[in-house]
């Protein structure tokens, strides 16, 4: 059993359902040679997949071209179905951030064959995961800037304005479709500058006033 932690209070919340959103940051979605999509593009991680700070992320022998992507990562407080956009954000516990290391390689012969992306996105280490900051405690998740370095160069940098779909419409969405329970994650997406990571990389992720991560690659 994997669990998330919440700050200050240290409580220990017991992981269920991963959500991960694909290109909700316009200028990734260009960078993939697609477009934002008109609703969430959604796909999951087992939550054995989560690996907290520190603990090296294991590169998958299946693959050549393993990217890093930084995002920021909501946990759900209270379960719910068809949740109102009025209602959504008193479902929110914290906020963190986490990293979803995709084989990009895999991924793109998986489109290519309209199959699954699940082994591409839900590898073993594939899910870095930063503790979480009680949601009373970031006034406006829509306003932080968010960051990746590999190597002490920077790679990735926005902020999270610029997501299509905010947190309140992932999870209107997802309620519509799913049923969101506690301990449920929302992996809200990624900006542009995704790229490569080859062994002995060093991953530093950070969202100021949310939290960091350091992952060294193996």
């Amino acid at each position: 059993m994997k669990y998330a932690t919440l700050l200050p209070s240290n409580k220990k919340i017991p992981i269920n359902t991963i959500f991960c959103v694909g290109q909700n940051y316009a200028e990734h979605a260009k960078e993939m040679g697609g477009t934002v999509a008109s609703t969430p593009v959604i796909f999951l991680k087992p939550s054995n997949a989560v690996i907290e700070n520190g603990t090296p992320i294991l590169l998958p022998k299946l693959s050549n071209n393993v990217h890093h992507e930084v995002e920021l990562t909501v946990l759900v407080g209270k379960r719910g179905r068809n949740i109102s956009k009025a209602d959504a954000m008193a479902h929110v516990a914290g906020y963190g951030v986490g990293l979803d290391m995709t084989m990009r390689d895999v991924q793109l012969e998986a489109k290519k064959s309209g199959n699954p992306w699940s082994i591409a996105k839900g590898f073993f280490t594939s899910a870095p995961l930063s503790p979480f900051i009680e949601a009373a405690n970031i006034p406006d998740p829509h306003q932080l800037n968010i960051s990746l370095k590999v190597n002490g160069t920077e790679r990735q940098r926005t902020n999270t304005s610029k997501m299509n779909f905010k947190v309140d419409d992932l999870i209107v969405f997802l309620s519509s479709v799913f049923s969101l329970e506690e301990g449920d994650i929302i992996y809200t997406g990624t900006p542009e500058g995704v790229a490569q990571v080859v062994a002995g990389d060093v991953l530093e992720a950070e969202i100021l006033t949310v939290g960091t991560l350091t992952h060294t690659v193996v």
